[in-house]
């Protein structure tokens, strides 16, 4: 009797141990953590790039983006979605679901990252604006060579050091498009141009139908991704204009947002681009106003569409 009572107990203790392995095998199972860089956006998903290869993150509402800064990571802010652009590097805690997608809980970043991916994107352009200005300068010195020959050594001197900026110009815009050279493996559906009045940073109601419009045909396309740039004239400081730019375009998003039903999962970050890219001359009044803008496209990945 004795000896029965011990079995059974040894019985219940050893069935209890071997469920809660059980337990916590399908919990390290589904649970995970993935490191790497941010090197597309499709729809609701995210492709991420890390030393195992690619794996494509499923995003949700429920996913909860931070900005972690700090030498121990104890200042963290609650960042929305549209902070995942490509060339962020991100650390992303989840699990996989019945169908075997990654499922992202949480999204980490160091802010200087992203500050500096937002950097090099806004930038690409002004640095191909200053390569042209500076081959209009060489072309200029080498006008004056053959006017004033008598200073035909320190010309050609001068000349040297201008090829030999313009040459590393070129390679820093190479390293940035190679960087974000995934941004032009999309195809664009549909593009709606919003003007702003002087120093105006809201969307003026004339513009409601056509973004309204751009809205529903983005929900036609399989796996489209919104992006919204925001564009200033040259009238006044730098600071002030970049300032503008950013405003402009995250008021827009916040149209397509709330007005358009377009949620933030299938958002690019928007682009502050300040004054690159100028459309019109700012000389005049109606090259300014044509400068005062945010463009809002429809993307599509090239490998959805096939293209």
């Amino acid at each position: 009797m004795h000896n029965d009572k011990l079995t059974r107990t040894a019985l219940v203790a050893t069935l209890s141990v071997a469920m809660l392995l059980m337990f916590c095998a399908t919990v390290a199972a589904q649970s995970a953590q993935l490191q790497g860089v941010i090197n597309g956006r499709s729809g609701a998903t995210m492709s991420l790039q890390t030393d195992a290869g690619n794996v494509t993150v499923l995003l949700t509402l429920d996913t909860q983006v931070e900005d972690v800064q700090g030498i121990f990571h104890f200042r963290k802010q609650q960042m929305g979605l549209t902070a995942l652009e490509p060339g962020l590097q991100v650390q992303v805690q989840g699990s996989y679901n019945a169908q075997n997608q990654f499922v992202a809980n949480t999204v980490k970043f160091d802010g200087k990252n992203l500050q500096t991916a937002t950097d090099i994107q806004a930038g690409v352009t002004p640095v191909e604006q200053q390569t042209q200005q500076q081959k209009r300068e060489l072309a200029e010195q080498q006008a004056k060579l053959q006017q004033q020959q008598a200073q035909l050594t320190a010309e050609q001197q001068q000349q040297a050091a201008d090829e030999a900026k313009i040459a590393a110009n070129k390679a820093a815009i190479a390293a940035v498009n190679k960087r974000f050279g995934e941004l032009g493996d999309y195809n664009i559906w549909d593009e709606v141009t919003v003007l702003f009045g002087n120093d105006k940073v809201n969307v003026d109601p004339q513009y409601d139908a056509k973004l309204l419009a751009l809205c529903q045909k983005a929900k036609t396309v399989t796996g489209y991704v919104i992006q919204v740039q925001g564009y200033a004239s040259k009238v006044g400081s730098a600071a002030l204009n970049q300032k503008l730019s950013q405003e402009r375009a995250a008021n827009v998003t916040a149209f397509l947002e709330q007005k358009g039903g377009v949620p933030l999962t299938n958002v690019l970050a928007p682009g502050a681009m300040g004054t690159s890219k100028q459309v019109a001359s700012d000389a005049t009044a109606e090259g300014q106003a044509e400068n005062r803008r945010v463009v809002v496209r429809i993307l599509q990945n090239k490998g959805i569409a096939g293209t």
